[in-house]
């Protein structure tokens, strides 16, 4: 029972970062994932997929493929029902070209040598297979083990080797400054009651009004953009 229940755990998680509530302080960047993954995934026309998910302890997007999924492994350091491999980013336990295509998703802000991660899953795709790859710009630090924050001119970088390649960012300077202020309205109050209490009331304002302010103002600035989307090619 035990172990069903951390199954469950594991894809609610899924669920939640794929549909956040509007009680998420990362709601605004969240909804702007899926639709651009969404988007990605749609113009794939091959079908039974080989899927590998770097850091894929919760495996939001992997609904997101339907049935063009055929078979589908996720590598973590963590081990969780949904984690098949226990292994590092740096070091993929696969043979060369094996996977249509890569998730990374949130990880290589954890890694010292984001390159190395970068550099096998180059190496594990099929030619003309895909990575999606998302990453921070903006975000308060989380944890003790944190290294990078990433801008589209590192992505460019750090990409170099595939052979096309589009980074999108998750909204525009106005949501990523809204979201930034949720992250730490909720991370930074005292007492955890008062952060719940945010979380329940200001919180669901501010998504309200940042979606509101993104589609009535349209502005492209992007120059304090919270997080970034990128699909590579190679």
């Amino acid at each position: 029972m035990a172990q069903t229940e951390t199954l469950e755990a594991a894809k609610r998680a899924g669920r939640k970062r794929l549909y956040p509530s509007l009680i998420d302080p990362n709601w605004l960047v969240l909804r702007q994932r899926r639709k651009i993954f969404q988007r990605w995934l749609g113009n794939i026309t091959k079908e039974n997929l080989s899927v590998l998910d770097v850091g894929g302890r919760v495996q939001p997007y992997r609904s997101l493929l339907g049935d063009k999924c055929t078979r589908y492994i996720a590598i973590d350091l963590l081990i969780t029902p949904l984690v098949d491999v226990a292994g590092r980013a740096q070091q993929l336990p696969f043979s060369n070209e094996a996977f249509d295509l890569v998730f990374c998703t949130q990880v290589l802000e954890y890694l010292p040598e984001p390159q190395l991660a970068l550099n096998e899953i180059h190496r594990t795709l099929k030619m003309g297979g895909l990575l999606l790859l998302s990453a921070p710009a903006v975000f308060p630090r989380d944890s003790e083990v944190e290294y990078w924050r990433f801008l589209p001119y590192a992505f460019k970088q750090l990409l170099s080797s595939f052979s096309n390649m589009e980074v999108v960012p998750e909204g525009n300077s106005l949501i990523g400054f809204i979201r930034t202020t949720n992250v730490c309205l909720v991370s930074f109050a005292k007492p955890p009651a008062l952060s719940e209490l945010l979380r329940l009331s200001i919180v669901p304002i501010l998504n309200v009004l940042g979606a509101f302010l993104e589609f009535a103002l349209r502005s492209e600035n992007e120059r304090f953009t919270a997080n970034f989307s990128c699909m590579a090619q190679k």
